[in-house]
């Protein structure tokens, strides 16, 4: 099984990251080239290498409208500076690291901004905008987004305000974005089946933001590791970013030490910063055992699936207990159009939701009319009510809360002969199943002029052999 390991004992950002799977490449510059094209204005990539404690690697510059973002880092001999404020520091361009620039600033962990105090910010909807337009694949678009709502989300906990109030700094989202899509393009390049990440090393000490002193790491970045291994220990600094954890936590299937694996590239991804240990990310890419592909690889019912074996054990049993909890929000509507629904709908699963639809009802005044549904988490009920209320012409909105079994997820890239597909899993209860994205099936029985059930029947065909 074609294996990924991520090495984070410097921590990640997405520099780092991209310059690390850039260097396992054949031709680094052609992917140069693609993402300096890809239809983001005002930005260049390059790449350079860089020797660092004796070890070469590759390291990545984003110039966003003449601006390369850093951050900076702060000795905790600040806090006895009693109301004293450093102009230095004021003027520097305040927190933010979508990626280790280094690690950069205004505002990654800062996100949250108010427009009436700043610059031209982006939100998600601008940030789906820009994405859309992008010359690069549909399946990197989707990454992209939901990696952007991973980062949203951490800021809203972090900040106590509704992800609709999230903005990007301009340039900082820029950045983010080259970074994030960079990273995307290379998954997509790369096409591992399986992606391991070593605890995360996040640094100590505090980092600077336009907002103020900020503890390492950063609030965004521990909301986003959470229930993934971290540590600190005694470099002052912050090694882990908002952009570099929300990579990890997309794409990593584990966090775990290195597995048993045969490596044929390795690729080093150098940091801006300078410390005592060589400041990389540093990447594996080879083939899993054959007992552990075989382990991580099961036919079931014929289909070919991921699993892991000892949750669906503790999950089967004739004593099925739910294991999450969600909210069911509506509203009766009766005077939007159809387009303006499609928006809301859009909007909220942009935002996060778990589902969002509507069905044809009945209304007062015998109208008809749609009741629109939202599925979210419990938590975050009171965000996506207040995005229904704002998206939609309804003055109220209900609240049920509600118990929900729920299989374990996962979603994997396959290579096949006929392009690259994904499949979703699901195990836990007594059951594991797993089916093909349809949207691959469909682009790929497109592309091959065969009927979609044909298509989907070869690419079973060829991933339940790539399992035995």
């Amino acid at each position: 099984m074609k294996t990924l390991f991520i090495e984070c004992n410097m921590g990640a950002a997405g520099d780092m990251l991209m310059a690390a799977l850039l260097e396992l490449l054949p031709d680094k510059s052609a992917f140069l080239a693609k993402i300096n094209s890809m239809g983001l204005p005002g930005v260049q990539v390059s790449a350079k290498p860089v020797t660092k404690s004796g070890i070469t690697g590759t390291s990545v510059s984003v110039i966003a409208r003449n601006t390369e973002e850093k951050s900076i880092d702060t000795d905790m001999e600040w806090l006895h500076l009693e109301g004293e404020h450093d102009n230095e520091h004021e003027h520097s361009h305040g927190c933010g690291h979508s990626h280790d620039h280094e690690h950069d600033s205004d505002c990654e962990h800062e996100l949250l901004h108010n427009r009436k105090n700043d610059h031209h910010h982006t939100g998600l909807i601008e940030i789906e905008k820009i994405l859309s337009d992008l010359h690069v694949s549909d399946n990197v678009k989707n990454d992209a987004l939901k990696i952007y709502g991973l980062l949203a989300e951490a800021e809203s906990l972090a900040h106590g305000r509704p992800v609709s109030e999230v903005h990007f700094h301009e340039v900082g989202a820029l950045d983010a974005i080259t970074d994030i899509v960079g990273v995307c393009m290379l998954m997509e390049e790369l096409a591992p089946q399986r992606v391991i990440v070593s605890p995360v090393h996040v640094g100590s000490g505090f980092v600077h933001c336009a907002h103020g002193i900020l503890p390492v790491p950063a609030p965004a970045t521990a909301h986003i590791l959470k229930n993934v291994p971290a540590f600190g220990g005694k470099i002052k600094g912050e090694l882990c970013t908002p952009t570099g954890a929300a990579l990890l936590k997309y794409f990593a299937d584990d966090f775990d030490s290195m597995p048993r694996m045969r490596v044929e590239q390795i690729g080093y991804g150098m940091g801006k910063k300078d410390f005592e240990a060589v400041n990389c990310v540093r990447v594996f890419l080879g083939e899993s055992s054959l007992q552990e592909s075989r382990e991580q690889a099961l036919p079931v019912n014929g289909q070919f699936l991921e699993q892991n074996p000892t949750q669906s054990r503790s999950m089967a049993g004739s004593e099925a207990q739910p294991n999450h909890q969600i909210a069911e929000l509506s509203c009766n509507i009766d005077d939007m159009t159809a387009e303006a629904l499609a928006f809301t709908c859009q909007t909220l699963m942009n935002a996060g939701a778990l589902d969002v639809f509507f069905i044809a009802t009945g209304m007062k005044k015998n109208r008809p009319g749609v009741l629109l549904t939202c599925i979210c988490d419990v938590q975050k009920a009171d965000t996506f009510a207040e995005l229904m209320l704002k998206f939609t012409t309804t003055f109220g909105v209900r609240k049920i809360v509600l118990d929900r079994y729920m299989l374990e997820r996962k979603v994997k890239t396959a290579e096949t002969p006929f392009g690259k597909v994904r499949v979703k899993t699901g195990t836990g209860y007594g059951t594991a199943k797993s089916k093909l994205e349809y949207d691959d099936v469909a682009a790929l029985a497109k592309e091959h002029n065969i009927p979609i059930h044909e298509m989907e029947r070869k690419l079973w065909a060829h991933l339940e052999q790539s399992a035995l």
